[in-house]
């Protein structure tokens, strides 16, 4: 097409707020998820980027090096015309010297995984990749690579609405595993392959988002990959996507009839539609199950066959629950789309992938399944809903924390207020220590790991939780579907998700996320003085709410009341009484009561993250 017809018409599009939902493609593949349509009232001049990856790699297990071919075509959906692009190369962060280790040995609180272990790599311990030769549209282009990040010049310009085909050759080292990735981790699996290959950054509304791999976590490009792996026939390979030659392969995947018994490598084929990342494992002692969930993806489990007894037995056990964790997922906050969902022994801790996870497998049954829970339900936070893990780590680990707990809890019938209160305390702890910083600080600036994680994991996790007591439990859970339904397969940022809420609930919540996320200021409400009939309470604290009470009356009766925030302009579903609003400048709030009081108690339920509840009753 002629390039000044590609932009006038991008152009056209852009400026009628339509660049996304015209020009973005939807695979066709029979196995693809589909894409909602971009919605209106979320954002109607939203857009997004897209790529297209063909990849072959050539593996030699023995120097646990490989050879990549990578062809790129990348689609800019943007209304800018860019002159650079950038592509990740993670592998490089476990070298000496690298950020990623020069950060761990200077910050106070290491990562116990990571320490000083990258300084002491040998040569063919470390990892890298090396891009030997890339080309736009046929033609060589001159780039270098700075760390983690390989900065690239183009020819011409990439226009708004246009494509562009990027060919790569590139060599690279599997690093001695230290974190996520890596080879030989302390359970013995040969290969975790998670951000293994020269990976196209994102490019948003915000431009370019090209960070060094420090310590955190990813942002990938929307796209549709097809992925040839040659590796030793020995070993079995899982990960994203959808085998597409399951009879050459064997392995668990089909019959192993049509194998071929003399070749000494085979060449795994997988093809991942609508995904922002691709990642596998492999190893030659794999036991390789599978499990249908009704209506639902069939779940992959791959494990290590030289674990003790009472482990192997534990992955057996995992299998119907994993299915009740798909299940109960899919039913609160929407159903899993893809055909496929595989749980592999391998990284360190657990870490979420397109279609997959990373776990270790070999401690008891209570951590092999919370862990399971916790990186499923990320396939929903952060993967289906993109969010940047840079920036909006919390709504990524915060509510994947949150519904796998919640998961569990119904799984096991176990009382969810309890895991609610324990992270309640941690927020608290982390308040009253003095190391609190803002939601808004980058994952990778935090003075102390420690810090980074309760921000993320806990803060997140009190902020869904405590929207509920804002706006109401049905709100709440209509809320988180709504989102699902408008946002899944985009980049939502936490204004789009209060944004859901607030159409949802018909209130004004841009004071709970400005103040819960974008300063450290605290929730704290007291009692004042009960005076016969007459309550007075205190704000105390510098961020508003909404008050829930219970009155008790001499008499013995009681009483629930509600006190509407006067910035919500609204109330949420209640069955209490409701008196008239309290403005957050007025310190103090007054009202009258029917009967003789005998006690006051602020938010029985202890859905209120109140950083003091000993002022709470009197």
């Amino acid at each position: 097409m002629n390039r000044i017809y590609i932009y006038i018409l991008s152009f056209t599009l852009i400026f009628s707020c339509g660049s996304a939902s015209e020009i973005v493609e939807t695979p066709t593949t029979a196995a693809a998820p589909e894409a909602p349509a971009i919605s209106p009232q979320a954002n109607p001049c939203y857009w997004q980027q897209h790529v297209d990856y063909k990849m072959e790699i050539d593996v030699d297990v023995d120097n646990y090096t490989y050879q990549g071919k990578q062809t790129l075509v990348y689609t800019n959906n943007s209304p800018d015309a860019l002159n650079k692009v950038f592509y990740h190369l993670y592998f490089n962060a476990f070298q000496p010297g690298s950020e990623m280790d020069v950060r761990s040995r200077t910050i106070a609180d290491p990562d116990g995984r990571v320490k000083d272990r990258i300084s002491k790599l040998k040569p063919n311990e470390i990892g890298f990749i090396k891009v030997n030769s890339l080309k736009q549209n046929g033609v060589e282009l001159n780039h270098e690579t700075v760390g983690t990040v390989l900065e690239v010049d183009l020819n011409e310009p990439i226009l708004p609405g246009e494509s562009v085909t990027f060919d790569m050759l590139f060599d690279a080292q599997v690093p001695v595993q230290i974190r996520r990735s890596g080879r030989n981790n302390k359970e013995g699996v040969a290969l975790s392959m998670a951000q293994w290959y020269p990976k196209m950054a994102e490019y948003d509304y915000e431009g370019w988002h090209a960070h060094p791999y420090i310590g955190r976590e990813f942002h990938g490009v929307w796209g549709d990959f097809d992925v040839k792996i040659t590796i030793d026939k020995n070993y079995t390979v899982g990960g994203t996507g959808y085998l597409q030659n399951p009879n050459e392969i064997g392995h668990g995947y089909q019959t192993d009839t049509l194998r071929q018994p003399n070749t000494k490598k085979l060449t795994w084929h997988f093809v991942a539609p609508n995904v922002h990342d691709f990642t596998w494992a492999a190893d030659p002692n794999y036991i390789h199950d599978t499990v249908q969930v009704p209506n639902g993806p069939m779940l992959h489990f791959l494990y290590k066959s030289t674990m003790p007894q009472e482990k192997l037995n534990n992955w057996k056990k995992l299998q119907p629950k994993a299915v009740a964790l798909m299940q109960f997922l899919s039913e609160n906050i929407g159903q899993y789309p893809y055909e496929q969902y595989s749980i592999i022994q391998g990284g360190d801790g657990g870490m979420e992938y397109g279609m997959c996870t990373l776990i270790v497998g070999e401690g008891n049954f209570d951590g092999l399944f919370g862990v399971t829970a916790h990186e499923m339900a990320h396939s929903w936070f952060q993967f289906l809903l993109a969010t940047n893990e840079s920036t909006n780590y919390w709504m990524d680990e915060g509510f994947t924390e949150y519904f796998g707990e919640k998961a569990e809890s119904h799984i096991f019938n176990k009382p969810f207020e309890k895991s609610v209160q324990k992270v309640y305390d941690v927020y608290n702890y982390y308040v009253n220590s003095g190391a609190e910083q803002s939601l808004t600080t980058h994952a990778d600036r935090f003075n102390y790991n420690r810090s980074y994680s309760i921000s993320a994991y806990y803060k997140g996790y009190v902020f869904l939780n405590q929207l509920a007591y804002v706006i109401g439990e049905e709100n709440h859970k209509q809320t988180i579907k709504q989102y699902f339904k408008e946002w899944a397969f985009k980049h939502p940022t936490r204004t789009d998700f209060i944004r859901v809420a607030e159409k949802v609930s018909g209130l004004e919540l841009d004071w709970y996320l400005n103040d819960f996320t974008r300063t450290t200021n605290t929730i704290d409400y007291g009692v004042k003085s009960v005076e016969d009939k007459t309550v007075t309470l205190e704000r105390i604290g510098l961020m508003p709410m909404p008050i829930d009470l219970t009155v008790t009356y001499t008499d013995g009766t009681s009483e629930d009341f509600y006190i509407p925030l006067q910035m919500m302009r609204g109330e949420k579903p209640t069955e209490a009484t409701i008196i008239n609003d309290w403005a957050w400048a007025y310190p103090t709030y007054s009202f009258e009561t029917s009967k003789t009081v005998k006690s006051v108690e602020i938010d029985p339920k202890n859905m209120m993250a109140d950083i003091n509840s000993e002022n709470n009753k009197k």
